[in-house]
């Protein structure tokens, strides 16, 4: 397919997601079935047109004075691929699958050097009106640039398995895609995005990822992992482990010593734990079902309790930025809820003198410091640790700064940290 036919199936998978209220991931997998004759490299550059529309959905739509993905599609194409209005139109004409010609109006839209002047400050950070308080309250005057980083595609992050292999090797396996070192994660490796129609490196395929040298997992997830401070010998439970990323992460910090108890409350997330561990060499975690009763012999009994707790997402904007736009104070409510149910349950689990690791994938102050605030009031024997001294003693090479306000939790972003975004606190019991 040439670039004309590529822009005419973004639009329509865009059409298709508004029409039926699915995700894109389902929208392009249904487009990709339906139109099997298109290869790997117009999957990409269509999922590319998609993700890059949706992620400056507002300011594209600005511009363009709709947001139909027609306008998205061309205001991406135009200003984000700088592809020349002119040749665009030519090649239209002489492809039959391309869209209908650009019109004198879009192209004085697209063209137009003062698309933003007196735009408002969510146009240009490009997040839904009704979270500017709340980004604003979480980031101060920094917050449009908060959301502008997370308008830019994600990298390809891994984490070395330090158990089976280490980063010169897993280097020289995946040569072909030129990995790099992440600038603050010990054991992180780093595939960057690339540009317009590129496609993402499948690493899975290689012969490293199948014999568990390494792991898919942002950077961000890995320096948080560490930052639980979980040690070799400890008992760790991981109250909502997922599908396991972080307890891998944790085994692998602990050489394989002591316990972790991996544990989630939906049996289909926590389901392809069992292949990751056998394949990572993982042999101190023991999976509990969520069966009644099943973590009732632990209670009191853990080092260290983490809770990477349900959250809106907002961190991910970068990955999935359909959620940016479907996301409701009514969702942001239920979150919330939940979060406080599970930090309150955690709390039966931490030994005197534990601690507990509260996490979430949010960069909503509601979701993260609120929680904490409102945790403590509710449970007296607990403290707040310092997460701002540890990062220092733990990455003291690196020139990330997370934002704090503080001066003791962490919320790393795109913008501050080059990762996706994440929040974490120490909560430290009294003996």
């Amino acid at each position: 397919m040439r670039l004309p036919g590529r822009i005419a199936a973004a639009i329509e998978i865009l059409e298709d997601m508004e029409r039926r209220k699915r995700p894109a991931s389902e929208a392009l997998k249904g487009w990709a079935l339906d139109h099997r004759f298109a290869g790997a490299g117009d999957r990409a550059a269509i999922g590319n047109l998609v993700y890059d529309a949706l992620r400056k959905r507002a300011s594209h739509a600005h511009r363009m004075g709709s947001d139909s993905p027609r306008a998205l599609v061309l205001s991406v194409v135009v200003n984000d691929w700088h592809q020349d209005l002119k040749s665009l139109n030519q090649d239209f004409s002489s492809d039959r699958f391309a869209p209908e010609s650009i019109s004198e109006a879009e192209a004085a839209s697209l063209c137009s050097d003062s698309a933003f002047d007196g735009a408002p400050d969510h146009i240009k950070a490009d997040v839904p009106e009704w979270l500017t308080a709340s980004l604003a309250r979480g980031f101060g005057s920094d917050w449009i640039a908060q959301g502008q980083g997370m308008t830019t595609r994600p990298p390809l992050d891994m984490r070395v398995n330090s158990l089976k292999s280490n980063a010169d090797r897993v280097k020289k396996s995946l040569a072909r895609f030129a990995p790099l070192s992440c600038a603050t994660a010990p054991e992180g490796l780093r595939i960057v995005s690339g540009p317009r129609d590129a496609r993402t490196a499948n690493v899975q395929a290689d012969e490293g990822y199948q014999k568990g040298w390494f792991e898919i997992q942002d950077e961000g997830s890995q320096l948080v992992a560490l930052l639980s401070g979980a040690k070799a010998g400890q008992q760790v439970l991981d109250l909502c482990a997922g599908a396991g990323g972080k307890s891998l992460a944790m085994a692998a910090a602990m050489g394989n010593s002591g316990q972790i108890f991996a544990y989630d409350a939906d049996r289909n997330r926590l389901a392809p734990i069992h292949e990751r561990l056998k394949r990572n060499g993982v042999r101190n975690v023991q999976v509990r079902n969520p069966d009644a009763g099943a973590l009732d012999d632990l209670a009191a009994r853990m080092d260290r309790v983490v809770v990477d707790a349900p959250c809106t997402g907002t961190g991910t904007w970068r990955r999935r930025p359909d959620t940016k736009w479907k996301l409701t104070p009514d969702q942001l409510e239920a979150r919330m809820a939940e979060q406080a149910a599970v930090l309150d349950e955690a709390v039966r689990f931490v030994r005197p003198g534990g601690a507990l690791i509260y996490i979430t994938c949010s960069i909503l102050p509601e979701e993260n410091d609120d929680q904490i605030e409102a945790f403590l009031k509710r449970h007296e024997d607990f403290a707040l640790g310092n997460l701002v001294v540890r990062w220092d003693e733990l990455f003291a090479r690196s020139s990330a700064r997370p934002v704090s306000n503080n001066g003791k939790t962490l919320t790393l972003t795109p913008a501050s940290t080059d990762t996706d975004g994440f929040y974490c606190a120490l909560l430290e019991r009294a003996r």
